[in-house]
């Protein structure tokens, strides 16, 4: 029998999505957007999970949480908040939610935090925790780059190692902490990521080790934590420099002890995870500035592994770019096959910052955009305009003068790339082929 979620948001479109999710995921999803129609929709129907944005139209979810509470309807309930709200979010878990999500929102986020909800309300330990999230298949890069990152990942999966992941923020270390979890002995037992950087140093305790009911204000149950969750797998603490110095201590004891203390309680559990850490930032440097302990560092750092940016991989970059078509075709509803020629040449033109993200995003909204079955160099507006801003500077708008010349020194700046060219010159394509045309250039 399906589970039924109350969905609380007033952006319509996000709403729709989250609720397409959540059908697709064999759940019966009802959507509310304001507080009114969340109050009615809770009256008529039992919900086993409720999810609310934090602002609304007519008040705001701790509103709705609190008119919950009073009639003594305990569904789980999850916050969603944006990144300003996270303190009041912390507020609302004290007064009785489960959890918060930061906007924006990761299917991987959200089904961690929908698991971790329904298994707390039902206190049932599995053997096999369902946040554990199997690896979902993906394209592995074949660069000589990442080729090494993952004969480094073959190595020091089957061990007992700590292992630390470096790189720049979206280059996919979270998939390398995956797959080390899948190649290693503990691929049957769980696998839970933590978003380091949503952890205050109030919330923190009671997200890693646990509480029991009544260790304060709104502690309504016992709450089993994130190593808890995870015994006999692994723990993945993304972004660990973002870790409140005041938390750093209680984790170093926890991972040299291999033991956690919830809140409230006086006796230990022992647990038995593995740590995988991942960050961005440079802990060396953090340490000298007193923001980061040398000992946790240590303890968390037995082995690294530094995942290549997507700028230094750039040959890899049509694979990922079809597998992140495959998803977006699936998640939108199109039909979605290929991508031109043309529009492949631009992405393997462009800088990529972002990394596997900003391509994972250029790829969904080029999908969207697409009119039949094939991504064109016009369904990359956004990324052929910052293509633009970060390679060429002159002012190249076609002009009197000279036009032949004009356009060829357009197509050697845009690498022989016509709509780059266009937009150089600020013609359309159409324009552009004419006007080389009655030039007799080469139009190929």
């Amino acid at each position: 029998m399906s589970k039924k979620i109350l969905i609380v948001d007033d952006d319509v479109a996000f709403g729709v999505m989250l609720k397409t999710w959540f059908q697709k995921n064999s759940w019966e999803p009802v959507l509310a957007s304001n507080l009114e129609e969340a109050l009615a929709s809770s009256k008529a129907t039992s919900f086993d999970l409720i999810l609310s944005d934090l602002r609304l139209p007519d008040g705001d979810g701790i509103m709705f949480l609190t008119s919950l509470r009073e009639k003594k309807i305990m569904t789980p309930f999850i916050i969603m908040t944006g990144y300003a709200d996270v303190q009041t979010a912390v507020n609302a878990i004290k007064m009785g939610a489960f959890d918060y999500l930061k906007k924006p929102i990761t299917p991987t986020m959200l089904e961690q935090k929908i698991v971790c909800a329904l298994s707390q309300e039902t206190a049932k330990v599995e053997t096999k925790s369902k946040t554990d999230i199997p690896t979902k298949t993906m394209v592995k890069g074949e660069s000589s780059v990442i080729q090494r990152v993952y004969k480094h990942v073959a190595l020091v999966a089957p061990t007992k190692m700590s292992v630390l992941i470096l790189g720049e923020s979206g280059t996919g270390k979270e998939y390398i902490a995956r797959m080390i979890h899948e190649q290693s002995g503990r691929k049957d037992k769980p696998f839970i990521a933590v978003d380091c950087g949503s952890l205050s140093k109030e919330l923190a305790p009671s997200e890693l080790f646990g509480h029991l009911k009544g260790s304060f204000t709104s502690a309504i149950a016992d709450k089993r934590g994130v190593f808890e969750e995870a015994k006999g797998g692994t723990v993945f603490l993304d972004e660990v420099g973002n870790l409140p110095y005041e938390v750093q201590k209680q984790l170093l004891r926890a991972l040299q002890e291999q033991k956690v203390r919830p809140v409230g309680s006086a006796q230990d559990i022992n647990v038995d995870v593995r740590i995988i850490a991942a960050t961005n930032e440079d802990l060396e440097k953090a340490i000298e500035n007193g923001l980061f302990r040398e000992d946790l560092y240590h303890r968390i750092n037995e082995f690294s592994i530094e995942v290549p940016p997507l700028r230094d991989r750039i040959d890899d970059l049509p694979q990922f770019a079809y597998y992140f078509l495959q998803q977006a075709d699936e998640e939108l509803g199109k039909d979605v096959k290929r991508i031109s020629a043309e529009a492949v040449e631009i992405l393997k033109q462009h800088r990529w910052d972002g990394n596997l993200r900003e391509l994972r995003n250029v790829i969904r909204r080029a999908t969207l955009f697409a009119e039949n079955e094939e991504v064109t160099a016009d369904n990359l507006p956004v990324l052929v305009s910052r293509h633009q801003k970060d390679t060429f500077t002159d002012d190249m708008a076609l002009h009197p003068g000279d036009e032949k010349e004009q356009i060829l020194n357009a197509l050697r700046k845009a690498r022989g790339n016509k709509t780059v060219a266009a937009k150089l010159l600020q013609i359309d394509r159409k324009t552009l082929y004419n006007k080389m045309h009655l030039y007799g250039m080469d139009l190929t």
